[in-house]
């Protein structure tokens, strides 16, 4: 048993006891988010080094280490395991510039499980016609001119089911990082493929309808069916994307990454503390994708929660109650805060950029189905799918752009939303003028 499977069966663990003694699945996982794995390293070349192939091959036998990936878009670099003696004779080569620490991350929605938000399939039975999502209705979304025709999102996540009925259409490729098998990149979880609904469920008579559902998706596994991942594989995901980002001539313009864990940026791409995925998250930006990410689930400031503190290069996105697809308050209430309040769980901070719905919001799920779950991973897609509509019709926007264009057009506390707990000064998203 390898280490990060090891940590999976402790926190697996852990989440049944929490589900049982608390009926709030993240308080298990608040703490394990901090890990680190053991003898599981990410290793960083200098800018210039020539040859990096062939560097990398001495490196690892310098160390006798076992390759885990390799990067050449988003770094010049490899991951792998070594021991400590190893990574030293690593760290001292005039080659390489820093070393990271791999760690773990996790995909951050939350299941259902109060009886009140039933789970909602269409598999074995006949499929019902289409409704509205409420989050959808509530970033008045739907009916557009506008619905993202010419804009390619990259889901970073479990990947997405892609015999999927409401989605299968929109799919045009993708890579798995979570497996050995690269070209798997089908979801065993659920998790991506509920953010894939969101973002881009096709308008036909069935099941749900996303934000954009004229755009494109690229199923991008880097998360295993437990929903957890590392900062290598999340890399790995990241070097694909920005090979095929808009700015080096590929189709992909915006990403989400509905996935997190420990950490805190340097405001500087990791270069001045040695964050390997601060710095592959903003090659990815410099390829001229706009990454949008959740805030975490928390309760707490993002700014120990990674990619969402990294506002030097992401778009981060908090969770608003909702519950009747509308604002003013009207709704019914939930454990996790009145309807148009921000959601007790949701994270919070400077980093953060704008909020979305993010409680009981239903989309696709793998087995060709649908279910309902909450989380700040349901609200960034609502995001990432309106960063498509402005990029279809503002194709040379920068990610600067695209994030002040989305925040402009919010909606301000007081003209739909409240915030009892004054750690949310930040608008909800609008897709009425996109």
């Amino acid at each position: 048993m390898n280490d990060l499977t090891a940590f999976r069966a402790v926190c697996f663990t852990s989440f049944i006891i929490s589900i049982a003694t608390f009926g709030f699945a993240a308080i298990a996982l608040a703490d394990a988010r901090e890990s680190r794995i053991p003898g599981q390293y990410i290793v960083v070349f200098k800018d210039g080094v020539e040859n990096v192939d062939q560097v990398e091959s001495d490196l690892l036998g310098k160390a006798y280490g076992e390759r885990i990936a390799s990067y050449r878009t988003v770094l010049d670099g490899f991951a792998a395991r070594m021991s400590a003696a190893q990574l030293a004779a690593v760290k001292s080569d005039p080659r390489v510039a820093f070393v990271s620490e791999d760690r773990v991350v996790r995909a951050v929605g939350i299941p259902r499980i109060e009886a009140s938000f039933p789970t909602l399939t269409l598999r074995g039975i006949t499929p019902r016609a289409q409704v509205l999502p409420t989050g959808v209705d509530r970033i008045n979304a739907e009916n557009k001119t506008n619905t993202g025709i010419g804009a390619q999102v990259a889901v970073i996540d479990t990947g997405i089911y892609l015999s999927h009925a409401d989605l299968k259409a929109n799919i045009v490729g993708g890579k798995n990082c979570a497996s050995k098998n690269a070209n798997d990149y089908g979801d065993q979880n659920g998790h991506g493929t509920h953010v894939a609904g969101t973002i881009a469920a096709i308008n036909n008579t069935q099941g749900v309808v996303g934000v954009a559902p004229g755009a494109k998706l690229w199923s991008v596994r880097v998360l295993d069916r437990f929903g957890y991942g590392t900062w290598s594989s999340v890399i790995c995901g990241l070097d694909f994307v920005a090979g095929k980002g808009v700015g080096n001539g590929g189709p992909i313009s915006v990403a989400n990454m509905s996935l997190g864990g420990g950490g805190s940026s340097d405001d500087d791409c990791g270069n001045t503390n040695g964050d390997a995925l601060h710095k592959a998250v903003c090659r990815v930006r410099d390829a001229g994708v706009v990454l949008v990410v959740a805030a975490g689930n928390d309760g707490t400031n993002t700014s120990g929660f990674v990619p969402a503190a990294y506002d030097d290069a992401v778009i981060t996105v908090s969770a608003l109650v909702d519950t009747d697809g509308a604002g003013g308050g009207a709704g019914s209430g939930t454990p996790y805060g009145t309807d148009d309040t921000f959601a007790s769980f949701s994270n919070y901070g400077s980093a953060v950029d704008i909020g979305a719905p993010g409680v009981n919001i239903n989309s696709t799920w793998k087995g060709g189905g649908y279910k309902s779950i909450s989380g700040t991973s349901m609200a960034s897609p609502h995001v990432a799918g309106a960063a498509a509509l402005y990029i279809a019709t503002h194709a040379s926007s920068t990610w600067t752009g695209v994030r002040d264009a989305l925040v402009a057009s919010g909606e301000a506390i007081g003209s739909g939303h409240t915030d009892p707990s004054g750690n949310h000064p930040e608008p909800v998203l609008r897709a009425d003028s996109l």
